[in-house]
């Protein structure tokens, strides 16, 4: 703000009017508790600005007075107002009616001062005043002698006394205030406490923790060599928790603000061009190098010494409130969140988050509009896809360090109040099976059975609501895929863990393809990448989601690649015969072509007794049989394979599933030397499968190795699998689980020992 000192200016965001004070040069903090200058200047730029809702001072930290704050300065304000120009109580023609005009002018003169620097102590002044007046005329020593004149006098000062007390201040400290005396301004420390942020950043963080609530936790997040504490609060007769966290740059020095100020105000001088964000994990890099060499010129100049973990902890605040996504990036480093949700109107909502520990949360920290408004137009350049007022959807990801998110971008008219975001933080690695064992999604015969599916090169259908968990399992089952088979994944928002792995050595093409939200962009339609997949050679297919005309499709790929390996993709549906109407009736794929899906597997949340808190779990497994014309409910096309027991929490087989009733693993039996006909076999198996996948977890946590269940040991594990299982086969004739399952965990046990 290039302004002189005490200037204002008042703009108008989201329907609400905003008060910007430049205190840059004031010799002190501006501070409306502690100085009875500011708070009477305040009140002054309140009577001229009366539709004002919040206030900001700015200095090397902005200072910011929300609603609740400013508007008991406005019931002052308005009391001042009318007293002085309404009831015009210090004009010369009133007090000549009332009293001594000299003496009363002076009196009322320093109460109306005292109004606005120090509204208490001209309550208790009032007070004093009427008081010893009531006292004069009780014992006959009224100056002048006119009593009459002073009980008039003295029923304005109680006329005045009354319209203070009404006020919202003088209302909150009622109880209290004989407790005080003139000039203790202890009484507005707990009243009027700003929100104090960079002026780096608009986006505000209520630092202090609110009073009379629960510690429930604190953990500190370890994320790029910055450790940040969040602490979980319990507010009482709120069901919600309160996530507070406490980010590096709101907790740094005045010369480190200022250093940063500085450098912020050089960079905003770059006007960033689109194909900057086509890397953006090159661009902040090299950011971050440009970055760290200013602070270093700057400290240099202003003779502010800097150690090296200081600078580069300055260069990475700076690249993320310039080019990044400010404290978005901050709660995104936790990965014990789930969601972070930023509602419209921004700067009237704090940001709510999901954990995945306390559920739904509300943050202290309150975004701005100039925040967001930024935001999109990053996401606009990263994306290459459009938010404005004709596509007021953007779907689209963020990626910064190990971080991946989803974003979800809606705005005018789709939202009337403005811009509003929903981020969906990805796990760091991939999900696999033997971590959703652990967390109860799945047991271990589920698990082995659909690593069976999965080896078998069926097409599935992964549905659920939304928040359900389907992206992460379609990514587990990817890892079920043997390394060696090409895998081509087509996303129109990247979700899926491609790059890890690719990592681990896995043979992966992905294809990004135009959102459904989308009439025109310059990206191919998803139903054209589904078909382009198809002329790119022999290999398994990852839709990440079935939204649009791509079903039709998907279908085609899947009839005919049904046979060679796995289609497989996530779509919503609460239930099998929900998947069959949203496809065929929703989406326009034919009836016949909807028996290609081979299997349907739910996963749905489960709620607590309470109502309180969500369970992730795999409820239902449904083979489709090929047997029906029309409707394959009513004509039993559909037949579980496994069923959610509520009473155990557990997935079960079914007694076709038991009994070897199942067409789709007769189908894979029946192209396996030794399986065809042979249900026992087939079915040892699945449950060896299972076993392999129960004993990671349970070594895991028995010598409390964690990363046995990530997607790294997980791989090595199927490939050891694999290779034992052939040489078993070749030596008996079948993979065999007694013969396979020792060989395997020898195996496994050397590995753990390295560990």
């Amino acid at each position: 703000m290039n302004s002189p000192l005490y200037a204002v200016e008042v703009e108008r965001k989201e329907g609400e009017n905003l008060m910007y004070v430049n205190f840059l040069g004031a010799s002190f903090t501006p501070s409306i508790a502690d100085f009875p200058e500011v708070m009477a200047r305040t009140i002054d730029l309140l009577i001229e600005n009366p539709n004002v809702s919040r206030i900001i001072f700015v200095q090397q930290r902005n200072y910011h007075y929300p609603f609740e704050q400013v508007s008991i300065l406005s019931d002052i304000a308005q009391l001042y107002n009318f007293l002085m120009r309404q009831e015009r109580v210090l004009s010369t023609e009133k007090l000549s009616l009332l009293a001594n005009v000299s003496v009363a002018h002076g009196e009322l003169s320093y109460l109306m001062t005292l109004l606005r620097q120090d509204p208490v102590a001209c309550y208790l002044e009032l007070n004093k005043k009427i008081k010893g007046y009531e006292e004069d005329i009780s014992s006959g020593t009224v100056v002048g002698g006119d009593s009459s004149r002073l009980m008039n006098y003295i029923r304005l000062l109680k006329r005045v006394k009354g319209l203070l007390e009404n006020t919202k201040l003088i209302k909150s400290v009622l109880d209290v205030i004989d407790t005080y005396s003139a000039g203790d301004r202890t009484v507005y420390k707990s009243i009027f406490r700003p929100d104090i942020l960079p002026n780096f950043t608009f986006t505000r963080l209520v630092a202090q923790l609110p009073e009379n609530a629960e510690l429930i936790d604190q953990y500190k997040i370890e994320a790029d060599n910055e450790s940040i504490t969040v602490t979980i609060l319990k507010r009482k007769d709120d069901s919600r928790y309160l996530y507070h966290i406490m980010p590096p740059e709101y907790s740094l020095n005045e010369e480190h603000h200022m250093l940063l100020n500085l450098g912020r105000n050089v960079l905003l001088e770059h006007e960033p061009k689109a194909e900057e964000f086509t890397d953006p994990e090159r661009i902040r890099e090299v950011f971050f190098n440009v970055t760290r060499d200013l602070l270093n010129e700057l400290a240099q100049s202003k003779n502010i010494p800097l150690t090296y973990r200081e600078l580069n902890r300055l260069a990475k605040i700076l690249v993320r409130q310039t080019i990044g996504f400010g404290l978005i990036e901050v709660l995104l480093m936790d990965d014990k969140l789930q969601d972070v949700f930023l509602n419209a109107p921004i700067g009237q909502n704090p940001i709510f988050v999901k954990h995945s520990v306390y559920d739904e949360c509300v943050t202290n920290i309150m975004p701005s509009y100039e925040d967001a408004d930024s935001w999109a137009a990053k996401l606009r350049l990263q994306s290459g896809r459009p938010l404005d007022e004709a596509n007021p959807v953007l779907d689209t990801d963020l990626v910064f360090g190990k971080v991946r998110a989803r974003v979800a971008a809606i705005q005018r008219p789709l939202s009337p109040y403005g811009i509003a975001y929903a981020l969906r933080r990805h796990r760091d690695e991939p999900w696999t099976l033997p971590l959703f064992i652990d967390n109860k999604m799945v047991n271990s015969f589920t698990s082995g059975l659909l690593s069976f599916m999965i080896d078998g090169s069926r097409t599935l259908l992964i549905a659920g609501t939304r928040s359900s968990g389907k992206t992460s399992l379609l990514g587990s089952l990817m890892l079920e895929i043997m390394p060696k088979i090409r895998t081509i994944v087509i996303e129109d928002t990247l979700e899926l863990p491609v790059d890890s792995l690719r990592k681990i050595g896995y043979n992966i093409q992905r294809m990004k393809v135009r959102s459904a939200l989308l009439e025109t962009t310059t990206e191919v339609e998803a139903s054209e990448g589904i078909r382009a997949s198809l002329r790119l050679g022999d290999s398994a297919l990852i839709v990440g989601e079935v939204r649009s005309s791509e079903a039709k499709a998907l279908y085609e790929a899947m009839r005919v690649g049904a046979l060679a390996n796995v289609v497989a993709g996530t779509i919503h549906g609460a239930s099998p015969y929900g998947v069959f109407d949203r496809v065929v009736n929703d989406l326009g794929v034919p009836i016949t072509s909807f028996k290609a899906t081979d299997l349907i597997l739910i996963a749905n949340p489960i709620k607590t007794p309470d109502g309180l808190h969500e369970l992730k779990r795999v409820v239902q497994l449904t083979e489709v049989r090929k047997q029906w014309t029309k409707d394959p409910l009513e004509e039993k096309g559909f037949v579980d394979l496994l069923k959610y027991n509520v009473e155990k929490d557990e997935l079960e087989p079914t007694d076709e599933l038991i009994n070897g009733d199942s067409e789709v693993i007769k189908q894979i039996a029946g192209s396996v030397k030794g399986w065809a006909g042979n249900w026992d076999a087939v079915y040892d198996n699945i449950i060896l499968r299972g076993k392999i996948k129960q004993e990671i977890v349970n070594i895991s946590r028995k010598l409390k190795i964690p990363e046995l269940m990530e997607a790294k040991f997980g791989s090595l594990s199927n490939d050891a699998f694999h290779r034992i299982s052939d040489e078993i086969t070749r030596e008996v004739g079948l993979p065999i689980s007694e013969r396979v399952f020792p060989e395997w965990k020898k195996w496994f046990m050397v590995k753990v020992k390295k560990k």
